[in-house]
Formats: C-alpha cells, structure tokens, sequence
C-alpha cells in the first residue's frame, strides 16, 4: 500500500494532523511537520487570500530554518482548500497554492481535474475528502494522489460507515494513497488505521486540544471533558450532516430536535453560527484528557505507535 514518493524519509509514523476550520495555525503546522507528521491548514482559517499566502510563506521559511539548523528533514505540509462555488477564494488560493508549490493540497466539496492537474504539475500531491464509494469513484476519476476516508464518528461534516466497510471497498478499486480519518486519537488508533488497510491515519479532534491550536482556551477544556456520548450527528447547525459537541450546543442555547436531526435550523432561530460558537469535534474525545504541547503530543503518538506494533508482532511468535 503506497506511501507517496515525497513522503519517504521525512515521517516518524505514517500520519497527518487535519486541517480544520479556526483550529489550524502555522504554529500547529510547523510543530506537527518538525515532529514527522503531515501538518495542515485550511486556507479559509486566514481572512483573505494575502494572509494566506503570508502563511505559506511563514511557514515555508520556518520548516527550512529547521531543517538547516538540524540537518534533518521535516514532514511536508499541506493546505485544504474548498473547492465549492460558495468560496469565492479557491482560484485566487489555488493560483497562490501554485506559485508557492504547496507540497499537499486537501480538496473538499469537490474533485476537479483542472486542479489536480495544476497541482500535479508542479509535482504536488492531491489527497480528497469523501464519505462513500459514490464520491470516492469522482475523485478517482478525477486522478488525485490520495483519498481520504471519512468515518463515522469523524469530526466535522462525517460520514455514517465503517472503516472497516468504506476503507476496502475504495482499495477494491484505488491503488494510490488512502488515509482513515475518524475516531483517531491515539498511537494505537493510527497502528489500527493501517491494520484495516489504510496508508495513513488522518486525526483532527485530538490536535485541537493542544496548545499550539488557535480555538478558544473554553474548546480545549469541553475536548477533554467530553465523551464520545456527548457528540451529536446533526444537519441542524450547519446544512450538512457533521459531529457537535452538545455542551457547546446546549451553551449556544439552541434546541435541537433529535427526532428530526436533518432539520435546519433557521438564522432567526438562534445567532451563534456553526464551528465558531457551536464546536465540531469526533466521537474521540473519551482517549483525550490533557491538552499537551504538539511536540510533546506527536512524540507520545510515535511512541504509542511502536509500542502497539510490537505488541502485535509478538503475538505472531
């Protein structure tokens, strides 16, 4: 099961920190890529094309110092860009993207194959988000590098299979790169992610409690005291079907039918808007309960890795 080409050498445990929506700073990025994992950001997390490309170039500039000073190679990072026509943004981003030879580009919402050829034509990878086989084929079809399989219990807008159903059934047919996003919080998960036939492990909800995430110091502390009971699978606050965590909806003050999860709610029935006031998060909450560095996170996740994999190939003596 391939790993990509320009991967090799540079990670410490097959694995990518998510991009997510006002969580993903350079900050989480280079800490994450100087530890051996994929770190990641969402276009959108700055107000404006200029901040974005700012942010490339920021980060560009402290992943070379580090590798200078250590002689070392960091992991590549990436970029999610939403390639939908409610982001007014995606040319402008991906030209920026492209000037500034971003190394991975997540795409969301959409497989075009004008932008994986773009992208791949100055030697980029292009990994895509989807939640079934029906997507997983278009964005087959469209030739991106990597897709990225996004289970029940995922953070943001998720799907309702199984990885143990959704991860084969793509291999069936796709024979480049897939990552497992969903549930994965720990270093045994990502070793469990490549035991189900994954190349990678993609994990978001644990990356935002950590102090390098730009969320609020309130966002952490529900993480950690949360539990995977507390997670609810809704349309109600966002348009489209993703994971929330009820203390933040209970504290927004709005009610929610359960009976009818697929019911919008209306803007006049409550203020407080999706991702900002109302926070996303996995069903892995319950194996979160502190809030480490990135550093120290990503070093716990190799050790943890290893130590799940030789506990696995002992058991074949």
């Amino acid at each position: 099961m391939p790993i990509p080409a320009a991967f090799e050498g540079r990670l410490r445990i097959p694995a990518v920190a998510a991009p997510m929506f006002v969580t993903s700073g350079p900050d989480l990025v280079v800490e994450a890529c100087r530890a051996g994992i994929v770190g990641t950001f969402p276009a959108l997390n700055q107000r404006s094309s200029e901040g974005y490309e700012a942010w490339l170039v920021e980060i560009r500039e402290r992943l070379d110092k580090i590798e200078r000073d250590t002689g070392k190679p960091c992991a590549p990072f990436g970029v999610n860009l939403i390639v939908h026509k409610s982001n007014p943004r995606v040319q402008a981003d991906l030209e920026l993207s492209v000037k500034h030879k971003v190394p991975l580009i997540i795409t969301s919402l959409g497989a075009v194959k004008e932008l994986v050829g773009e992208v791949q034509g100055y030697g980029g990878l292009v990994f895509h988000d989807v939640i079934n086989i029906r997507h997983a084929r278009k964005a087959a079809e469209a030739g991106v590098d990597g897709l990225i399989a996004v289970c029940a219990g995922a953070g943001g807008h998720a799907g309702l299979l199984s990885p143990f159903a959704l991860v084969p059934e793509i291999r069936a047919f796709f024979n480049k790169t897939i990552l497992l996003s969903g549930v994965l919080s720990t270093g045994r998960h990502v070793a469990a992610a490549r035991m189900i036939g994954a190349d990678l492990a993609y994990l978001g909800t644990r990356f935002i409690a950590t102090k390098e995430s730009i969320v609020p110091p309130e966002f952490k502390e529900m993480i950690v005291s949360s539990r995977a009971e507390d997670i609810v699978y809704t349309a109600a606050i966002s348009g489209v079907h993703g994971n929330f965590l009820r203390p933040s909806i209970d504290a927004a003050g709005v009610e929610i039918d359960l009976g009818a999860p697929n019911k919008q709610l209306s803007v006049g029935q409550h203020e407080k808007r999706a991702w900002k006031n109302i926070w996303s998060a996995g069903q892995g909450v319950g194996s979160i309960d502190d809030v480490p560095s990135t550093a120290d996170l990503c070093a716990r996740l190799v050790r943890e890795y290893r130590d799940a994999l030789k506990e696995a190939c002992a058991d074949l003596r």
